[in-house]
This record gives structure tokens, sequence and C-alpha cells, in this order.
């Protein structure tokens, strides 16, 4: 590799690395603020909120690189055309395609790295993730399971049991209800027990009595039972731990999805098989991202005001590039069959590249047009 390839290369790693700490920095806080509320809500201790937030870093990384990269590659690109870097190295006969050269190495290691987070390091950490949860989801009505104490699982619910006995049984529930706006129930028995289902956790009280308050009459209605089943499940909001989403699936099983991958999902073979390509073109973006970056701001030459001009540009062409990306995903998720516009942002980007690039080597190219027009 040629020593002004390793040098540029060199500054975009440094570069690349230090936005990618700082924007993951970010990202991570705000998502580890929402997981702190509900962790510690939940009465769950620090280490599993720390197990949560790691979990949870592989998909904010992926987020974060390409956004690194185009800045790595703008600042760089800014700061060696303001320092008359590149000015003297076109100066020795390299071309502009010749000076992106670097910068297309430079793309290829974050879309490998993006390769490796998409295809795997994300599906994994999103299913132990939800596993984690479903866990946790699952010994939630140990929150409601205490004896002598007024407890609030959920708001509107306020549940009180004054004893359990070494078999299972709540003996004298008081359960108030109040999540309806209309109306509010309590429920009280001198018996109940906890039963499992495919619905989740059931309280079934035995030898009861339920009393229903209208709010806007103010009329009480009581009702005696012999046994009356109330959902645990939905009151603590346990989640489907026995089906995995799309994202949690490998790309070879998206590529080619199976019946029970379809049924487990929930969702169409087309539709698998557009995410599984969308994985390519993710990755492919942070290739495109980084070359816009330097191409856009080759553009502009030296000029003793800086480079603004061109930057803002670049930050336009990003914009449209999403919107390429935006409009294919509008018409693929009507028509999955169309998977081959997954790609279509990234030719896209590569040939505003290219034309960068040429535009770049005949900078007087729109000038001369111009002045043609203007004597004639």
């Amino acid at each position: 590799m040629a020593r002004f390839d390793r040098y540029l290369l060199s500054q975009l790693i440094l570069l690349f690395g230090f936005f990618s700490l700082v924007l993951v920095l970010i990202y991570w806080i705000n998502r580890a603020v929402v997981l702190f509320d509900q962790l510690i809500a939940d009465g769950q201790s620090a280490l599993v909120f720390l197990e949560f937030s790691t979990l949870s870093l592989p998909n904010i990384i992926r987020i974060v690189l390409p956004i690194s990269a185009f800045a790595a590659s703008v600042y760089v690109t800014n700061r060696m055309t303001a320092e008359s870097e590149l000015i003297v190295v076109q100066a020795t006969g390299f071309s502009a395609f010749r000076m992106a050269r670097p910068v297309l190495m430079f793309g290829l290691i974050v879309t490998g790295l993006m390769s490796v987070l998409t295809h795997v390091l994300v599906p994994i950490s999103l299913t132990q993730l939800n596993q984690r949860q479903a866990e946790i989801a699952q010994t939630a009505t140990s929150r409601i399971l205490r004896e002598g104490q007024f407890l609030t699982p959920t708001e509107g619910v306020t549940v009180y049991i004054r004893e359990i006995t070494p078999e299972g049984e709540l003996r004298d529930i008081f359960l108030s209800d109040s999540r309806n706006a209309a109306e509010s129930v309590t429920y009280t028995s001198t018996r109940a027990f906890i039963v499992r289902s495919d619905s989740g956790p059931q309280l079934v009280m035995i030898e009861g009595l339920a009393q229903t308050l209208r709010h806007d009459s103010g009329r009480l209605i009581t009702t005696s039972f012999e046994d009356f089943t109330y959902d645990i499940g939905a009151m603590v909001r346990l989640p489907d731990s026995g089906r995995r989403g799309a994202r949690e699936i490998s790309t070879f099983d998206l590529l080619w999805p199976s019946p029970a991958i379809q049924d487990e999902t929930r969702q169409t073979a087309g539709a698998l098989i557009l995410e599984g390509h969308d994985r390519f073109g993710q990755a492919l973006l942070a290739t495109v991202a980084a070359l816009i970056g330097f191409a856009t701001l080759l553009t502009g030459g030296f000029s003793r005001f800086g480079l603004w001009r061109q930057i803002i540009a670049a930050i336009f062409l990003i914009i449209l590039v999403k919107l390429v990306e935006t409009l294919t995903v509008s018409l693929m998720e009507d028509n999955p069959i169309l998977w081959p516009l997954t790609y279509l942002p990234a030719v896209f980007g590569l040939a505003m590249v290219w034309f960068l690039l040429f535009w770049s080597e005949r900078p007087t190219l729109f000038r001369r047009r111009v002045m043609a027009g203007s004597s004639a």
C-alpha cells in the first residue's frame, strides 16, 4: 500500500474510532436511562441492568457506524484540504479516483464491521435480550406474592395477601382494580391459588366477593362467587417468549425461510427474504457514506473560507440516499418480490460518488457551459 494510502487510512480509522465512541456513549446513555427506569422500578438488581445494557450495545453500534464513517470522512478531508495536503497530492499526479482508494478501503472495513453486527451479533444479542426479558417477566408475579403488604404491581391495581402457606395457598386476598375509568372493582376472597396457563399465570380466588362501583351513578354492585379467575398475566404484561422476531433470525434462514420460520415470526416468505437482503444493503451504505463525504468535499478544492458549502452538500446527499432507501422500502413492503431494490440506495450513492469524483477532476466543467451560454 502506498504511503499516502496508509496515512489517509490511519487518519480515517483514528477519527472513526473517536466519533464511534462518542456517538455510542450518547445512544447508550439514552437507552440506559430507559432501562434503568424499567428494571429498577421492577425491583431488579444493578447486575441485570448492566446485562441488559450490554446486550443492547450491538444494535446501538450498528446504528452508529455509518454515521461515524461519514463524519470521519468529512472531518479528515476538510482538514487535509485546509492544510493543502490534498492539493499537494493532486499536484504529484494523483487523480481523484486514485485518492479515493484509501477511502474505499476504509469504507469496506466499516462494511465488514457492519456485516458482523447485522448478520451475527445483533440477532444473537436480540435473542438473548428477549429471553432474559421473558425470564424476568415470568417471575414478575412474585411482586404480588408477599405477605402483609399492600403492593401495586401495575398502575391502578392494589393487592394485599394476609398469609401464604407452604403449599402455595393464598389466604385472605384483597385486590382492587381501578384501571377502568368507568368503574372500579374490588375483589376479596378467603383463599386463592396461582395457576399457570397458556395465556399466562391466573389468580383463582375461592369463596369471595366482587364489589363494582360505577363512577357515573355512584351505584355499588356486589356479587358473591364460589370461584373466580383473575388474569395476572395481563396485569404484569408478560411477553410472548415462545416466538422470535425477524431481526432475531439468522440471515441464512431469512434468505431461505422454511414454513416453521414463517409460522414462528408470523411473516410471509417475501417479507423474510426482504429482511435478509436489507442486512446486506445496510452494510453497503457504510461504504457509500464514507465515499460521499470524501468526494463531495473534493469538489471544493482549496478555499480560505473553508468547505462549509460542500459539507452541507454532503449532508444533503446523505439525506437524499436515505430518502431513496425509504422510497424503496415502501415499494418493497407492498410487493416483497422487488427485493433487489434493497441495493438501489447503495447503487445510487455509488453513482453519485463517481460523478463527484469525475467533476472534481474537471472543476471548470459547468463553468464553461455557463460562460458559453452567456456569450451566446
